[in-house]
C-alpha cells in the first residue's frame, strides 16, 4: 500500500534536486535549500487514504520556504499535520512560531507562507505527514487559524492517541485491503479533528459521530497501554473513560469492528504474546512469564485461547519459530558465502 521511493538509487549530486522535484510534485511547490548538497541523503513514503493522503519522509536537515509566489504557482488548498519522528525544526506561519522536537506534531497551512528551518546538529529529520483538505476538518477557519505554527505535544490527550494509530498505519497498513483504506482515512481524519479541537477548547464544534469515532481510538490506545494490568475489564475501561459501562458497549457496537470490548482485550494480548513468544532474544523468558506480562491470569487460560486463536500452543508455536528464524538465518549465510 505504501508507495516508496528513495535517493540512495541516485548518484550523490542528483539526490537533493530530485528530493526537491518530490516535495514541489507530491506535497507542494517549495523552495528547498541545504548546505551540503553532496552529502543529502532521502526517502519518502506516501500511503492513499482516498480522502486524505499520509506521507513519511526521512531526509538531511534543510530549510523550507512557501512564499506568495509560490503559492499562486501551485497550491493543494490543505491543512497539513506534522509528527516529528526524529529530528527537530522551527516553523513560522501566520504570525506565529515554534520549535518541534521528536515526539511533537505540528499543524500548518498550504494556503499561507511559511519558513521551517531543521538544524544540521539535530540530526537527520524523520516526518510522518498528514494531508488533509480544507473542507474535510470540521472546524472554523477563523478559530483553526490559532494553531498554526504551534507545538501539540504528541505525548498525551488526543495528540498521543493520533501520534500511536499514525504509527499503526506506517507498521500495519500495508496489510489491509484496497477497500479498509477510506475507512482508515475517515478514522486519521477525526482523530486529527478532535486532536486540533481539544487544543482550541472547541469539541463542541465536532459532528457527533466524529467525536464518538474519536473517543474509539482513544479507548483503543488506553486498552494497548494497559494490557499488562489484569485488571483491565470493560468496567475499568469505562471508568478511565467516565462513561457507563453500557455507553462503552453501545460505542464498540456502533462505531467498533464487530468486536466486544473483551474479545478486543484477549485479541491484543494474544497478539503481544505471540510476538514476545516469537522473539529469539526472548527465549529464556517462559511463557507462563510472558502471559502473565500481557495479564493472562494463568497457564491453562492462557494456552487454551492462545491455541483457539492460532491453532498451535505456546510452546510449540514458539519452537516452530525458533526453527523459522534459525533457517532463515542459515540461508541468509549462504547467501552471503
Amino acid at each position: 500500500m505504501w508507495s516508496k521511493v528513495s535517493a540512495g538509487e541516485l548518484p550523490a549530486r542528483e539526490r537533493f534536486d530530485w528530493f526537491a522535484d518530490l516535495i514541489t510534485r507530491e506535497v507542494m511547490p517549495t523552495a528547498l535549500s541545504v548546505e551540503r548538497p553532496a552529502d543529502f541523503e532521502a526517502e519518502a513514503a506516501v500511503l492513499d487514504l482516498r480522502t486524505v493522503r499520509v506521507a513519511r519522509f526521512s531526509f538531511s536537515p534543510l530549510r523550507s520556504r512557501r512564499t506568495p509566489a509560490l503559492i499562486r504557482r501551485g497550491d493543494p488548498e490543505q491543512y497539513q499535520l506534522g509528527l516529528m519522528r526524529r529530528g527537530a525544526t522551527f516553523l513560522s506561519q501566520h504570525r506565529n512560531d515554534c520549535n518541534v522536537g521528536a515526539g511533537d506534531l505540528v499543524f500548518w497551512d498550504t494556503s499561507r507562507p511559511s519558513d521551517a528551518a531543521m538544524p544540521r546538529d539535530s540530526g537527520p529529520v524523520q516526518l510522518t505527514m498528514l494531508q488533509v483538505p480544507r473542507d474535510v476538518l470540521p472546524l472554523r477557519t477563523r478559530r483553526i487559524d490559532r494553531l498554526l505554527a504551534s507545538r501539540i505535544p504528541g505525548g498525551h490527550g488526543l495528540g498521543a492517541v493520533l501520534a500511536s494509530f499514525l504509527g499503526s498505519l506506517e507498521g500495519h497498513a500495508g496489510q489491509c485491503a484496497p477497500e479498509d483504506l477510506p475507512r482508515l482515512g475517515s478514522v486519521v481524519v477525526d482523530l486529527a479533528a478532535a486532536c486540533l479541537a481539544q487544543n482550541l477548547d472547541a469539541e463542541e464544534q465536532l459532528p457527533a459521530e466524529a467525536r464518538a469515532r474519536a473517543l474509539v481510538q482513544r479507548i483503543h490506545t488506553f486498552v494497548d497501554t494497559h494490557l499488562g494490568d489484569p485488571d483491565l475489564t470493560p468496567a475499568a475501561v469505562a471508568a478511565g473513560h467516565h462513561i457507563s459501562v453500557r455507553t462503552l458497549h453501545q460505542l464498540f457496537r456502533t462505531h467498533g469492528d464487530g468486536e466486544t470490548v473483551h474479545a478486543r482485550i484477549r485479541r491484543r494480548r494474544l497478539e503481544r504474546c505471540r510476538d514476545d513468544l516469537a522473539r529469539p532474544d526472548l527465549l529464556g523468558h517462559p511463557v507462563q512469564a510472558i502471559a502473565v506480562r500481557w495479564g493472562f491470569s494463568g497457564p491453562a487460560v492462557f494456552s487454551r485461547a492462545f491455541r483457539t486463536a492460532y491453532g498451535l500452543s505456546p510452546t510449540e508455536f514458539r519452537a516452530l519459530s525458533v526453527k523459522e528464524t534459525r533457517a532463515g538465518c542459515t540461508a541468509g549465510g549462504a547467501a552471503r558465502a
